[in-house]
């Protein structure tokens, strides 16, 4: 099954839970949206599968990170990204792009479930990940395979993010001789227990940050990326656009 089993799944959930509220207690989570506004309502965007359902064993995840200002600077404009591109409901720094279960031969994908996310399941996280369409193209192609509920996969996202301490990128994106390396270390010097190998670092052509990719084993604690999410090695020079 490409599930999760329900006793790994509850037992990862419940150590997940129990860092986040020692890292809560100890200091403030730090916010990659300013003065996000959650929407009222929102319909479920229906979605259909645009490849073949692969059913695989999970072996980890990867946390994507979607750097808004570089994914914004074509979009601006375009209706369907209007939320997270015209400033009205907020402005947004690294948002989640999805939580992606891994598997040691490829990645299972589009797993067999009837569940939609609730209109309220979407709304709830649209300050996390700034779109309902892609809130429920995520559940239905990873999600999916690694839980039941698409509840039960929001929150494992949730509590993730909400684990992280996010580095100022736009003060990064100012640093002389910036490189992917540098990106890293200071998603690593901001967040005590990650390894520099469990930081991936996407840059487009052009060299521009797209993504940081963040790699966990079946127990939800970092571990070394593959080659494919590693990106970028540490020497290669990088920019940061400030959405200026």
């Amino acid at each position: 099954m490409g599930q999760i089993a329900s006793p790994v799944f509850r037992r990862a959930l419940m150590r997940l839970w129990g860092a986040l509220a020692a890292l809560v207690l100890a200091t403030p989570l730090a916010a990659q949206h300013y003065q996000c506004s959650i929407p009222r309502s929102v319909q479920v965007p229906q979605i259909r599968p645009d490849a073949r359902p692969r059913v695989l064993p999970v072996s980890g995840y990867t946390l994507a990170l979607s750097w808004s200002p570089e994914f914004c600077k074509p979009r601006k404009g375009q209706p369907r990204h209007a939320r997270q591109c015209d400033g009205r409901a907020g402005m947004f720094g690294l948002v989640v792009h999805g939580l992606w279960p891994d598997s040691t031969r490829s990645w299972p994908q589009w797993c067999p479930t009837r569940r939609q996310p609730q209109p309220r399941e979407l709304a709830a996280n649209m300050c996390l990940s700034p779109s309902a369409a892609l809130l429920a193209r995520q559940w239905a192609k990873h999600g999916a395979c690694m839980a039941r509920k698409p509840a039960t996969y929001f929150k494992v996202m949730r509590i993730l993010w909400e684990g992280l301490r996010i580095p100022d990128y736009d003060r990064v994106s100012r640093e002389d001789r910036l490189t992917a390396g540098t990106i890293r270390t200071r998603f690593v010097d901001a967040n005590p227990g990650w390894s520099r190998e469990a930081v991936g670092v996407k840059l487009n052509a052009r060299g521009w940050l797209q993504e940081l990719r963040l790699c966990y084993d079946k127990r939800f604690m970092p571990t070394a990326c593959d080659r494919t999410r590693y990106g970028a090695h540490d020497s290669v020079p990088a920019k940061i656009w400030r959405g200026l």
